[in-house]
């Protein structure tokens, strides 16, 4: 019986060396600014209500914030992990300002200011539009397909943040340096995506083995003008 039960426990050790993962790593380069610097404007009294303090809208290194504003993931279905995740409404902005979610995950959006907020979406991938709603209410949404969803608000048009619906749990953004890692990727080939807000959407093949990290770089280019315009929906 053991001299059965022998081969049967090799196989199993060399699927499981054959099922091991390896790392995706690699930089994203930005020589440029890419964003336009959004002014958070005035408000008046109906707008305003009870005084908030306005968020800041300069960004002390503006390359850093490009990079990581650049979404990673892979394409295809590859298994997912639904997640919760939050996008608050402080200080007349949307906080975080970049949600990035793998699909079937939920997200709230609490309002933490003394104010009604509302927020909105026309976006093909997901569209909503959860009302008036005032300081301590969350209302929260759910994404079943994935996409690139533009965050709005009715009642404060300076106010626009982007929700990235993953196809798959392997995602990621770059750090302020341009670096990422997705970690754990099965051997094997892949389409790995990057994606900017301004710049849109870079593609490129990536083969992933078990013995060491794959590695990739993604430059974001600009056009003649300086701003690569991307259409919002």
């Amino acid at each position: 019986m053991l001299g059965r039960a022998v081969p049967a426990v090799l196989v199993m050790i060399a699927l499981g060396c054959s099922a091991r993962a390896g790392d995706i790593e690699g930089n994203v380069i930005i020589q440029h600014k890419l964003t336009k610097r959004k002014v958070t404007a005035s408000a008046d009294p109906y707008q305003r209500g009870t005084a908030v303090v306005l968020g800041s809208d300069q960004e002390k290194d503006p390359l850093s914030f490009e990079r990581t504003h650049v979404v990673i993931y892979l394409e295809g279905d590859l298994g997912t992990n639904k997640i919760e995740a939050e996008l608050n409404q402080q200080d007349r902005r949307f906080s975080p300002d970049l949600v990035v979610v793998p699909v079937g995950s939920t997200v709230s959006f609490p309002n933490l200011d003394p104010i009604f907020h509302n927020v909105f979406s026309l976006s093909k991938a997901k569209s909503f539009d959860l009302g008036n709603y005032p300081k301590d209410e969350t209302r929260t949404v759910t994404f079943p397909k994935p996409g690139i969803v533009f965050v709005d608000c009715h009642l404060h048009p300076n106010m626009s943040a982007v929700i990235v619906v993953t196809p798959n749990r392997w995602t990621t953004k770059a750090d302020a340096s341009g670096r990422f890692v997705l970690p754990d990727v099965r051997p094997g080939s892949y389409t790995i995506v990057a994606w900017h807000k301004s710049a849109g959407f870079f593609r490129k093949t990536v083969r992933v083995t078990d013995d060491h990290a794959a590695n990739v770089d993604f430059t974001i280019p600009l056009n003649e003008e300086g701003v690569v315009q991307q259409a919002r929906r």
